[in-house]
């Protein structure tokens, strides 16, 4: 899977990155989806594709927050009060719902990756991240992210 570059881009309304996620973000404080702006979707995009992960968790694959599928290019934005005709993969819990950050006690800073993905077909079902990545890696024509912060 390559990491291509380019002009797609997202970005949180209310933190930049590297930035501290608000808590009205996280698991414990309200648990409300984040806002985020998409721009320079490339051409030939079929649907865009969003995953939320921490990679700091304590798990092999890091934890999945939020798995987002059938985005319209058009989209300029998704989360928050954005309502679209996407479909939600299961998160790390297994739920099809967005997490927000909630890292152990004590586990010090994590990092929450927003990653965004141009797809050049559409994405079948509501799989993983990890079954997207295995599926559908040959199939990102750009992709990136926004990364935040959060720490208990």
């Amino acid at each position: 899977m390559p990491l291509n570059i380019k002009d797609l881009a997202i970005k949180a309304r209310d933190f930049d990155t590297g930035e501290r996620i608000p808590d009205r973000y996280a698991a414990e404080h309200g648990n409300v989806v984040p806002e985020l702006e998409i721009s320079g979707v490339p051409e030939g995009t079929v649907e865009l594709a969003l995953i939320v992960n921490d990679p700091d968790a304590p798990l092999p694959n890091g934890f999945t927050h939020w798995v987002v599928y059938g985005i319209d290019p058009a989209a300029k934005t998704v989360g928050g009060q954005a309502r679209g005709t996407w479909r939600e993969g299961p998160n790390g819990i297994g739920q099809k719902a967005y997490t927000g950050p909630q890292p152990p006690a004590g586990h010090g800073t994590h990092h929450y990756y927003f990653w965004l993905y141009a797809l050049d077909t559409s994405v079948s079902g509501e799989p993983t991240r990890e079954e997207f990545l295995a599926a559908y890696g040959d199939n990102i024509i750009e992709q990136n992210r926004t990364v935040g912060t959060f720490s208990a």
